[in-house]
Formats: structure tokens, sequence, C-alpha cells
């Protein structure tokens, strides 16, 4: 399981509950650089820690298990499942509200509201960046309890301007560290979208999972944001999920 920007392996706890009592075995990683305190300064590497960075570290640690796993990613973590997908180490992909791969824009008028305090900030792209808290709420956390929104909003840490400018800037990266190879991908994708999502539109998802078809299972949840993990009714989706692992396994 795979979390998205600024988030930890605490992302997870609602799914990893749920699917451990299905009888998983639920692996929760932490990228680099995230596995700090939230109000810490961030790693002065972070900055220019790239995608590719993230998913060599995550190869690594799915080499060790000696079995290919069920991936899951949300958000950022969606994208980086793609790029393993496309090396071969997943018997299975889950994307929830997915980051898209190169090729496919993603920068619309929602998502540039999301991420403003992050572009407005000169040089972002190799800087360690964090949201502001109404930045948060408008992007993710809108369908959240009002109670719960901080409590999320305080785990936040800081996200590498290098991954993101990766993901949203890609026709400007040499190294083209966010494409994806759907040639290489032989398992089966399920890609989920929010139709309430502000900073991955449904219009975006649905895309992607166009780009690995036939592989590929789109379902798109009414009522339900960014943040499918968490927000209320995030049981409805699991159960989607688990009822299409049963499947694809039989």
């Amino acid at each position: 399981m795979i979390h998205g920007m600024w988030g930890g392996s605490w992302c997870w706890d609602n799914y990893k509950t749920f699917f451990e009592k299905r009888g998983y075995h639920c692996v929760t990683t932490t990228l680099r650089h995230h596995d700090i305190n939230p109000t810490a300064h961030p790693d002065s590497m972070l900055g220019t820690t790239s995608l590719l960075d993230y998913v060599n570290d995550l190869e690594q640690e799915i080499l060790q298990l000696n079995m290919k796993p069920i991936v899951m990613g949300h958000s950022m973590g969606g994208l980086l499942a793609q790029i393993l997908g496309s090396r071969d180490l997943a018997k299975a992909l889950v994307l929830l509200t997915p980051a898209p791969p190169s090729g496919i824009m993603s920068l619309s008028p929602g998502t540039i509201k999301s991420f403003w305090n992050v572009l407005a900030k000169w040089e972002f792209w190799k800087t360690a960046n964090r949201q502001i808290f109404d930045g948060a709420i408008y992007s993710m956390l809108h369908l959240m309890p009002e109670d719960q929104q901080k409590i999320i909003f305080d785990k936040f840490v800081y996200e590498s301007g290098r991954a993101a400018s990766e993901i949203g800037f890609w026709f400007l990266d040499s190294k083209r560290a966010s494409s994806v190879d759907a040639s290489k991908i032989k398992c089966p994708m399920l890609v989920i979208s929010g139709s309430e999502d502000r900073i991955t539109p449904a219009s975006v998802v649905e895309k992607i999972a166009k780009k690995y078809e036939p592989l590929s299972t789109y379902k798109s949840f009414d009522n339900h944001a960014h943040w499918v993990i968490g927000e209320p009714g995030w049981q409805e989706i699991a159960d989607y999920i688990s009822a299409w692992l049963d499947n694809i396994s039989r």
C-alpha cells in the first residue's frame, strides 16, 4: 500500500484493518524522507528527490518479499504503482484516485488551485513543499467531517518539489520520470475515481484507465472526492476492491 504526497503509512490505517480482516497481509510502506515528525523541518535532500527514487526504493522492498504482491496506490502512490507494474513487480494493481503518467494532461483549474501555494513558490521544483490548511481542504479533504480535517492535516509532512513537477510538468522533464510503458504491464488493474475529486479529476483518472485497456477496470464513485481512503463511506469502495480481487483470483 503506497501513500501519496505529504502522506505516510498512517494513510492506510482504515484499509489495512479492512483487508487484514479478510486474510491479506498488508505492507504499508513510507516513502523516502517522509518518516518524520510533521512539525520537523524536511530532509535537505527531499526537494530534489525524484519519483524514480521512490520507485527504486519500493522495488527493493518488493523484491525482499520473494513474491509478486498486489500493489495498491493512492494519489501519487497510484502513479508509483503504475511504474512498478511496468517493471513486472505486481500480480495486480489497485489505483485509488491516482496521479497520471506523462502524456495525460492534469493541469485543470482545480488542480492549479489545489497546488497554488506550492506553484507560487520560486524554484518549487527543487525545494520541499507543504500544503497550507485551506489548500488541503479544497484539494483533498473537503468531504471529510470538519472535526477530522485538522487531525489529518496535522499529520501531513513535506513533499518533493521535483516529484510534483515530474507529474504536473512532465512535458518539461527530459528524464521522463513519470512515463509508463503500458505495453509492459501484464497484470489486471482496477482504477478508481471520485466524482467530486478536485486535485485528480475523474475525467483524468478515466484517461488513465483507458491507457491500460483491456487490462484495466474503471469505476467512479459518486459523492466521493480525493480522500477515498478515509472519507465517509470509504467502506463501500473497499468492499468493491475486495470483490474485484476475489473475482480476478478465481
